[in-house]
């Protein structure tokens, strides 16, 4: 019995790691190219986003080789801000866009990076990314500008359907200041 307890814990401790079926996270990946600030272009609604404007994510290197994570967002609702930081870990390799994230003690979730546009060494940093978390009712896409072209918007959208993710029920965040 004290086996099975300690096995549970193990899991609730790990977290969700996990990440959809068919998924691969991008290759290649450079922390550096991805580091500074993003806005939230699209998500599927979850409590800790639910109602939110002018969503931000910024992201800096920690002295542990980690990076730092600030979430922040508007609340028309309540007409404040509201902000969440947090921490992030590379999962497997530092060149693959699958991390842990955590702003709650030792509880981390999946943060699974499954493209970055461009994917190019012109360009200095990454400008659109799609990500997931461990299952297919975490998903973002983020972009370096408060809007991105409807192309960038709609290979989303396909890629995302693709992989099983219910983009019927996709928000479209404003990015504009109220």
């Amino acid at each position: 019995m004290k086996n099975s307890y300690l096995v549970i814990l193990v899991w609730l401790l790990s977290g969700c790691l996990g990440m959809p079926k068919n998924m691969t996270p991008v290759k290649d990946f450079d922390v550096n190219r991805y580091l500074g600030t993003w806005y939230e272009i699209a998500r599927l609604d979850h409590s800790f986003e639910r109602g939110l404007t002018q969503v931000t994510a910024q992201y800096t290197l920690r002295d542990d080789g980690g990076v730092n994570v600030i979430n922040r967002g508007f609340s028309p609702k309540n007409d404040e801000w509201k902000e969440a930081q947090g921490k992030a870990y590379f999962v497997q390799a530092r060149d693959e866009g699958y991390l842990k994230v955590s702003f709650f003690g030792p509880f981390y979730g999946s943060y699974v990076i499954f493209d970055l546009l461009p994917q190019t060494q012109t360009q200095q940093d990454y400008q659109y990314a799609f990500v997931s978390g461990p299952d297919l009712s975490y998903l973002w896409l983020l972009s370096r500008a408060p809007t991105v072209p409807s192309k960038v918007l709609t290979d989303f959208i396909a890629q995302s359907k693709a992989l099983g993710f219910d983009t019927r029920e996709l928000i479209l965040v404003d990015q504009d200041k109220q």
